[in-house]
């Protein structure tokens, strides 16, 4: 556990490097990081590297974390890496972010997942304190239940949001390209030390303040309904219409524009208050339509949707995930500015999204939110939703400081 000393004011740097030196580039980096904190320590700094080599990652790595001599650091491997305002995607880079935090007590810790005949424990998970007010998680998920331990955080965890992602990588690379994310690939940066298995991550607390944020980046089309029969992710009945009859009610009304993106992709937000006068931005949980079968009349969905919760379906697109990060920022920095932030971004909202932008979010958070922003490209997004944490896809999650 290390704690911040208090006479100054928090400051955060952030730097991207590239070249065929990756550890020089790693140099480059973390000197562009660093530079702003005009030769304070960073208390925490945040490392991330893309190359199809793991081992090469790993040294990279290694070699941030010694010279910048952070109290903590926390990073990964990634297919992708985001920093100094722009994005790279299945290219070898190096993404830093550093900040000093002054009364920040910040705690570090490495989660190990065990088999047994009762199921999986996860061990290694600090207590808790009273004025704790975030932490940060990146995981391998081929050796780690994130699913299963941010939907249950609550039990470990009271009332406190995780941000962070999934630390998969491509495991090499051949003529046809990068690999897909394999197990094996995973490389965890914590504190000088590279973890293959697990999870890594922070705790946050003291005199800290953080925002977070979600970017869903869908907007709804048809009418908001009641789950009237379903069966875990199996939809059977919605508005008292069998679940496909009413899909193809809401189909058949769409417009060209939204009849071609739910073609490309469909999804289904649930309500997260039930109690809500209305449900606006931000209210629903956003979860992708992975199968419908008109003779069953069933719709299923990736996630377990209970009878009497409300749900309306979604398309996402470039434009609309833009609008949404835009929107969210807007309501998040009303307060006052962000000074740096930390973003975990979906491969699936790089150029799979924003056509050759692999930079479109972090642009965007600079814009709108923080100045020093760093992250990387996850399979996988954690965040909080209505006040409640959950992996994502196609999201941006977003921490900001300040």
């Amino acid at each position: 556990m290390h704690d911040a000393a208090t006479t100054q004011t928090s400051a955060f740097g952030d730097g991207l490097a590239q070249g065929p030196d990756l550890e020089a580039a790693a140099e480059t980096a973390v000197a562009a990081a660093t530079a702003p904190l005009q030769g304070r320590r960073p208390d925490l700094m945040s490392v991330f590297v893309s190359h199809p080599d793991p081992d090469v990652a790993a040294a990279v790595g290694r070699q941030a974390m010694q010279i910048a001599g952070a109290t903590t650091t926390l990073g990964c491997r990634a297919s992708g890496v985001i920093g100094d305002g722009r994005g790279v995607e299945d290219a070898p880079a190096v993404a830093v972010w550093a900040a000093t935090l002054p009364g920040v007590r910040v705690t570090p810790f490495h989660l190990q997942a065990a088999r047994h005949e009762g199921g999986i424990s996860v061990g290694g998970m600090p207590v808790p304190a009273a004025d704790d007010a975030v932490a940060v998680l990146l995981a391998d998920p081929f050796t780690f239940p994130a699913q299963g331990f941010v939907e249950r955080s609550d039990e470990a965890l009271p009332g406190l949001p995780i941000v962070g992602g999934l630390a998969t990588a491509p495991v090499g690379s051949s003529a046809l390209g990068p690999a897909r994310p394999g197990p094996g690939g995973a490389r965890l940066f914590l504190d000088g030390e590279v973890h293959e298995r697990g999870a890594v991550g922070v705790l946050l607390g003291g005199d800290v303040s953080v925002r977070t944020l979600v970017s869903q980046g869908c907007r709804p089309i048809g009418p908001a309904m009641t789950v009237t029969g379903s069966s875990g992710s199996q939809l059977t009945s919605l508005a008292g219409q069998p679940a496909y009859r009413k899909l193809e009610e809401i189909l058949r009304d769409l417009g060209e524009e939204d009849s071609a993106l739910a073609m490309r992709g469909l999804h289904l937000g649930i309500a997260m208050d039930e109690y809500a006068d209305e449900h606006g931005r931000g209210d629903f949980l956003v979860r992708g339509v992975v199968g419908a079968d008109e003779e069953a009349g069933t719709v299923t969905v990736g996630d377990i949707v209970e009878v009497g919760r409300t749900v309306r379906f979604h398309v996402r697109d470039a434009s609309t995930a833009g609008e949404d990060l835009d929107a969210l920022m807007a309501l998040t920095s009303e307060d006052a500015p962000a000074g740096g932030a930390l973003l975990f971004s979906c491969t699936g909202r790089g150029r799979v999204m924003f056509g050759d932008d692999t930079s479109h979010d972090v642009r965007a958070i600079r814009r709108g939110l923080a100045p020093r922003v760093a992250g990387f490209f996850a399979d996988g997004e954690i965040g909080p939703v209505a006040s409640r944490n959950h992996l994502h896809g196609f999201t941006a999650s977003v921490l900001a400081f300040g």
